[in-house]
């Protein structure tokens, strides 16, 4: 990496964002998950640098970085647009519900395979490794489902919203019992200390929410929105060196501050400015979407250089892969067709793999970590279930198109209507 210059770095960098832009227009016509075309465009940029002889470079501490930035970026973007009122009490707290339930019984299952097929994979092991294969991911869904029907991309940022939350939550507190396993006096105290670290995050956020809102609409500075962002960083940061939960905190502000009339109401009203509050929500959502696509575009990018093609060739990975992929759609089918009907397309194959589960299985503890699983069958899981989201998303444009054009079709006719004598 040394013969790069940093000019070169800096044509390179902004070359690959002048691409994501034009693949963020490309998905719009044709339904193409951007993420997968930048994962793409990482493997073709791992190409010319092995043919560059500059492939020697390690991109896991970046790729760390970026991870953890840009899955704050996207809760965040996502809670933004969240509006709370009486008529989404019932689709958050349905869209919560096959959050959570999909995710435990996809782990669980998942689990079970990983437990089965492969060598010396111990119970708490099965569990960590099979957690992060079971969360949807927030960052391909979201920008992936905008031109949804209103009431399905509502669903699906709730959802998979929820779902980033809960697992990175399942994740943390099944590497804690880590340390806890085989010690009978702690057989209750890992979900006591869960539920406990869970409440005083969310009271933790509640109140830092609203002492950010109150301080940063007196801010007249033209430079507080990236204040705010730190602020907001350093929070979750800490939060998460204290083994708190705390992309709950950062949701917790988006909703508090796109709904500063509900959280604000009664005698709080006195401490609002909304006109300054508002200006802080606006430019706010702007710099969000904007880090958001930044930080996610390089993730991609990074994450396809860093793809090793040698772990899929593999029969035993190759099936592993098949059979955990059939679980999640079969759950998921289960899920959607109890709780929705009939109307579950295209969301039944809307279950994508991405940042959240690349970013936990680079935190799987050194202790945990089995030998015998393959990378092959991560790659295998999120390549899958994204080119599965692809297909269904397109044939779901082309049954829109087709509607549209029969209506346009069919022809106008006159009805003439006679008054009764």
């Amino acid at each position: 990496m040394d013969q790069i210059s940093p000019y070169s770095l800096i044509i390179v960098g902004s070359i690959i964002l002048i691409i994501s832009y034009f693949f963020g227009e490309i998905s719009k016509r044709t339904s193409i998950p951007s993420v997968l075309l930048l994962i793409v465009l990482g493997v073709l940029v791992n190409f010319g640098l092995q043919y560059a002889d500059l492939a020697s470079f390690k991109f896991d501490g970046i790729l760390e970085i970026l991870g953890i930035v840009g899955l704050i970026m996207i809760v965040l973007e996502a809670a933004l647009e969240l509006k709370l009122d009486r008529e989404k009490v019932f689709p958050i707290v349905r869209a919560l519900a096959i959050a959570l339930i999909g995710l435990l019984l996809s782990t669980y299952v998942t689990k079970l395979i990983l437990e089965y097929f492969i060598d010396g994979m111990t119970n708490i092991q099965a569990w960590i490794y099979a957690t992060p294969l079971s969360i949807l991911s927030s960052a391909i869904i979201i920008p992936s489902v905008l031109d949804l029907r209103k009431d399905k991309k509502e669903f699906h940022i709730y959802e998979s919203t929820f779902s980033d939350i809960l697992g990175i939550m399942l994740f943390y507190f099944l590497t804690a019992q880590v340390h806890l396993e085989g010690d009978s006096s702690h057989g209750g105290g890992g979900i006591g200390n869960f539920a406990l670290t869970t409440l005083l995050t969310i009271f933790i956020a509640v109140v830092t929410s609203y002492l950010l809102v109150i301080v940063f609409q007196k801010i007249k500075s033209q430079v507080k929105l990236f204040l705010l962002i730190s602020v907001l960083l350093l929070i979750y940061s800490v939060e998460k060196q204290a083994h708190l939960s705390s992309l709950l905190s950062i949701l917790i502000f988006g909703l508090v501050i796109s709904n500063m009339d509900i959280f604000f109401a009664g005698r709080l009203n006195k401490w609002l400015d909304r006109e300054a509050a508002h200006e802080v929500y606006e430019g706010l959502h702007v710099i969000t979407m904007e880090t958001a696509f930044v930080v996610r575009t390089f993730f991609f990018v990074i994450f396809g250089i860093t793809i090793t093609f040698d772990s899929l060739a593999s029969w035993n990975v190759l099936g592993i892969s098949a059979l955990c992929l059939l679980i999640i759609y079969v759950i998921r089918y289960i899920m959607l067709r109890t709780s929705i009907g009939k109307d579950i397309l295209p969301q039944l194959y809307i279950a994508p793999r991405g940042l959240i589960t690349i970013l936990l299985f680079n935190a799987i503890p050194a202790e945990v970590i089995n030998e015998n699983f393959s990378q092959g069958i991560l790659l295998y899981i999120i390549l899958g279930t994204g080119v599965i989201m692809t297909i269904a998303m397109i044939f779901n444009k082309r049954r829109a198109n087709g509607a549209i054009n029969a209506v346009k079709q069919t022809p106008v006719r006159m009805v003439k209507w006679r008054l009764p004598e």
